[in-house]
């Protein structure tokens, strides 16, 4: 989805690392099957207990590892404890950058018998920072365990757990294949996908996770599995939807789609005084629209002289069927910006990558709806009326279509007849004091969640724990009977939790 993101700038905060968590000297090392460990490393369990892991162990786990591990003070270890949101700011115990699934199962297993926290990192997109940690061990995918291998006869492609968007699309776009995968291209497939997966194409060819025949996981107990409809259909069931909660996915297969490379996509403005009349319109549209186009609705505002209501839109179906379709669009209101037309699909997916917030806080929150009441329309434009010219982007992401058309039950992901994701997203220079942005975000929401069904849980940020439980509907207890099956003591509890009652 379009929202104003902008290119990432590290923070240099490498002096820090001594007093936002206990280390030793000598242990400032990337370290390899060749290096010494010559000191232990205090760090923190999944319930915040406080461990000490012998430099043995951590000597042992080094030396099982193909890929890296990565300890506080080296300069590897502080462009990967980072993650998109620069307002997270987490240092681990230690990293593992795995190059292959022995090195992911050696991590696992470290991280069960030393009861670590756990997180595990793929893009970084997390917007609560749940893919990093304070003390534990993290798990980066990013950094190795990248690959796509498409197998065009079979419309079939296999795909690494740490890949991103960008790779995938790259690889099966060229032979004129796609599946659902996001709308920025350096976001990681495995978060992206084990939530559910919302995209351009959802609409067509439905959510990613629907489009997943099967994935293969090292679940808790360090074991390598695999899970499909045919092989271990339950695990099967809640990896389509249940996030991170049953282990870390090493290959996804995806089901891939014939489209033409060719999209019409781009952007329709309109006056940001013209809001309500657009958000009308956008409200009895986006319910008829076919299920080719994906259209979205972008109110922005950085400064008084720009800030707009926009409709970005991508349509995948035959060409010339669409100017009855942007005709109906641009009658949204008076149009004073248009830059649709043909473009390549995967620059589209990537048209915004460089704008991406990295060197700033941000703060979201997100949620479901059905329809657009009139009451929600007018809490929305009221809301941003307010707000206006201070770095504050309201959204819509259009659903409905093929997502629609798959039963609540069918999946773990239980929303699926929800049409409109409403979103509302605020930004600050990360030098300055993120309180009064988050608290009026915070405020301005609640006027919104009454009329919501539920949330993204790849949005989450600070739900409890009961909103958390009562967001997957009827099908949280079977989610609790996998989870005490797979993953009794919570190893993996850094995501939209299913807390086991084993």
């Amino acid at each position: 989805m379009l929202m104003n993101r902008r290119r990432f700038v590290k923070n240099s905060l490498a002096a820090a690392i001594a007093a936002s968590l206990p280390v030793n000297d000598g242990l400032a090392a990337l370290l390899g099957p060749s290096a010494k460990v010559t000191a232990d490393i205090d760090a923190v369990t999944g319930d915040g207990a406080e461990v000490t892991l012998g430099r043995a162990a951590i000597q042992e786990l080094a030396d099982s590892l193909r890929g890296d591990l990565l300890l506080p003070g080296h300069a590897a270890y502080e462009d990967a404890r980072h993650v998109i949101n620069a307002s997270i700011n987490k240092y681990p115990a230690l990293i593992v950058q795995p190059r292959g699934v022995a090195d992911i199962r050696s991590a696992v297993n470290f991280a069960r018998e030393s009861r670590l926290l756990t997180a595990v990192k793929c893009g970084g997109h997390s917007h609560s920072g749940k893919s990093t940690c304070n003390g534990g061990l993290m798990i980066d995918l990013s950094k190795h365990h990248r690959n796509v291998l498409v197998d065009p006869q079979r419309k079939i492609a296999q795909v690494s757990g740490g890949s991103l968007l960008g790779d995938m699309d790259h690889e099966t776009m060229s032979f004129g294949l796609v599946t659902t995968a996001g709308t920025v291209s350096h976001t990681g497939v495995g978060g992206l996908t084990l939530g559910g997966g919302f995209g351009r194409l959802a609409r067509r060819f439905g959510l990613s996770m629907d489009n997943v025949l099967g994935y293969e996981i090292v679940t808790p107990d360090g074991e390598f599995r695999r899970a499909s409809a045919d092989e271990d259909p339950d695990l099967y069931w809640g990896l389509r939807g249940g996030g991170g909660n049953f282990g870390v996915v090493t290959n996804f297969e995806f089901r891939l789609h014939e489209m033409n490379r060719e999209v019409i996509g781009g952007t329709i403005g309109f006056p940001l005084q013209e809001a309500r009349q657009v958000l009308n319109f956008y409200a009895d549209y986006a319910l008829e629209a076919p299920d080719e186009l994906g259209l979205e609705l972008v109110m922005f505002g950085s400064s008084p002289e720009n800030s707009l209501i926009m409709l970005p839109l991508c349509y995948c179906g035959p060409h010339k069927q669409v100017e009855p379709i942007l005709k109906k669009v641009r009658s949204a209101g008076t149009v004073i910006m248009d830059n649709v037309g043909p473009m390549d699909y995967v620059a589209l997916q990537r048209s915004g990558d460089l704008s991406d917030p990295r060197a700033i806080g941000s703060y979201t929150k997100s949620g479901f709806l059905s329809k657009l009441s009139p009451s929600f329309i007018d809490a929305a434009v009221t809301s941003f009326e307010a707000r206006e010219g201070r770095n504050t982007v309201f959204a819509i992401q259009h659903a409905g279509g093929a997502i629609s058309r798959v039963a609540p039950n069918e999946t773990a992901f239980p929303h699926r007849g929800i049409n409109f994701i409403p979103l509302l997203i605020i930004d600050w220079p990360i030098d300055s004091n993120a309180r009064e942005h988050v608290a009026w975000l915070k405020e301005t929401w609640n006027r919104f969640e009454p009329e919501l069904e539920g949330f993204y849980t790849n949005d989450l940020i600070d739900e409890t724990q009961e909103q958390v439980d009562r967001n997957y509907l009827g099908n949280y207890g079977r989610l609790v009977a996998l989870k005490n099956k797979y993953d009794p003591t919570n190893l993996f509890r850094l995501n939209a939790n299913v807390r086991p009652t084993a």
